[in-house]
């Protein structure tokens, strides 16, 4: 990725987002310290940072194909897991000693089925994720946690105590603030850090230990004071979807001249803009509230579609959005529902919108680039 950015924090950062293993997670393992995957941002890392193994949130980077994979879904299954599950099969996940797989949607889903059959990774475990958002729900979420809680300390030989519980509350907590202050640079009419850059450094925070995430996360604001802002873009974008963490598609975006200073995707602020309570005197229940009522909800929650929509609009208003670009996964059903709802929303609020369906690996560059272009034009840009 070209940067303008002289940090020697974002260039780590930049390289644990760009691959699957890094040097941080070697240094780990050779100290004989556990690596456990987990997929989808409603799983709860807190219990996992609790235990003291590192939490590396699932992605397919590096993929080329799904040869190995296809053979295991449907061929109109969404490529996010073909891919995934393809880079497991190729050996890419060895270093995982567990996998905590959710039911977010069909299509994740279905990789546990897989995964049980084909590989033997020691831990392997399944959480239920409810489909609305009310007290009942928190409830059932509440009962799922402490599942995970006793499965996993059971694997690991730990007792994942309360006191533990409210010290991983706070640190990852702190991960959020420091996120937020990073996306407050990109309210700046020249903000110092690009959507593609800024998506990198928040991709890196799924794959690195908590400390040493943070550290970085300090030392690089400490440097985007000093770096220069940028300017000369046409318009200011907003990203809003769901699994996306490759910068490269951002920068295909920016590179037309549409500068993206914030999102809603499940890689960006639906995992930071609200803390977990740290006053609750129960952590589970803290938890469960926060991953299914407090953060940012995405359609996978039936009924929180107006908060969703305030969400977009608040954001628009509070970055100076001029356009929102709504990218989706081909086959994702969510999304498919969502941005049909999104359109009608932004466009009765005079906001300008695009819908723009793709692979999981980058793929007609050229396609997207005309797009954006057009888009651009249209809003007078």
């Amino acid at each position: 990725m070209e940067t303008n950015i002289k940090s020697k924090a974002f260039e780590e950062l930049a390289g644990a987002a760009a691959g699957l293993m890094n040097p941080a997670i070697e240094a780990w393992k050779a100290a004989g310290r556990k690596v456990v995957g987990y997929f989808c941002s409603h799983v709860p890392v807190e219990v996992m940072t609790a235990a003291g193994v590192l939490p590396f949130r699932m992605r397919g980077t590096g993929s080329t194909g799904t040869e190995l994979a296809d053979a295991s879904f449907s061929s109109i299954n969404c490529s996010f897991p073909k891919h995934t599950f393809n880079q497991a099969l190729r050996g890419e996940f060895d270093f995982l000693d567990g996998l905590i797989c959710i039911s977010s949607c069909d299509h994740v889903r279905r990789i546990y089925d897989n995964w049980k059959q084909q590989l033997s990774t020691p831990y392997l475990t399944v959480m239920s994720l409810p489909k609305k958002n009310g007290q009942a729900q928190v409830d059932w979420y509440y009962e799922e946690i402490n599942i995970l809680r006793a499965g996993l300390g059971e694997f690991l030989g730990v007792e994942i105590t309360d006191d533990r519980l409210r010290g991983a509350i706070q640190q990852v907590n702190e991960t959020r603030r420091l996120q937020r202050q990073m996306y407050e640079l990109r309210k700046r009419d020249r903000p110092p850090i690009s959507g593609a850059e800024a998506l990198a450094v928040m991709v890196a925070g799924n794959s690195l230990p908590r400390e040493r995430y943070n550290d970085l996360l300090r030392t690089l604001l400490a440097d985007l004071e000093n770096t220069p802002g940028r300017s000369g873009y046409r318009a200011r974008l907003m990203i809003v979807g769901s699994e996306l963490d490759d910068p490269e598609y951002l920068q295909v975006i920016e590179d037309q001249g549409g500068l993206v200073v914030t999102d809603s995707i499940c890689f960006g602020t639906r995992t930071m803009w609200v803390d977990c309570s740290e006053t609750e005197p129960d952590p589970v229940r803290a938890l469960a509230r926060y991953y299914i009522q407090e953060r940012p909800a995405c359609p996978r929650m039936n009924g929180a579609q107006p908060a969703r929509a305030k969400f977009v609009q608040d954001m628009v208003k509070e970055f100076a959005v001029d356009g929102v670009v709504g990218e989706r996964m081909l086959f994702c059903d969510f999304w498919c529902a969502e941005h049909y709802m999104n359109k009608a929303d932004l466009k009765e609020a005079g906001i300008p919108f695009i819908q723009i369906d793709r692979e999981y690996i980058l793929s007609g560059k050229g396609q997207l680039q005309t797009r954006i272009q057009a888009f651009l034009e249209t809003m007078g840009r």
